[in-house]
């Protein structure tokens, strides 16, 4: 199983996924991480510049997320558009909306079952 988590700083959640610098992803075997990585964010819409707030399109693709963010099975977030949201689970990849800002903490209570998961604050964009 592998992790994806948003992140400016490699150590704490960024909260907007689609403007974090980058992800920290976690391979998971055995209930133990196994091998930690970080790839730059060079593949989001808002990363990209293909948001145009002032007309309010926000109708790109997240095929570039899902190719970048290949393998992973689940993502913890602080934040991300229902859009998104609703597209991970379209392709069965498990979201957890969190409260939790350190990642570490965060890959920890989700390996213990016990992280905090608030999909309804999602927002609309």
């Amino acid at each position: 199983m592998r992790i994806a988590i948003p992140t400016d700083d490699k150590q704490t959640i960024a909260g907007h996924f689609g403007r974090t610098k980058g992800f920290m992803t976690f391979d998971i075997e055995n209930n133990k991480v196994i091998l930690e990585a970080y790839k730059p964010n060079n593949f989001t819409g808002h990363a990209q510049g293909l948001h145009d707030h002032d007309h309010g399109n926000h109708q790109h693709s997240h095929k570039g997320i899902f190719e970048a963010l290949e393998g992973c099975s689940t993502v913890i977030a602080k934040g991300m558009g229902r859009r998104l949201y609703d597209d991970f689970a379209a392709k069965k990849i498990s979201v957890f909306i969190t409260e939790e800002t350190d990642i570490k903490i965060a890959v920890d209570r989700y390996l213990k079952d016990s992280l905090d998961n608030n999909p309804d604050s999602c927002c609309s964009h």
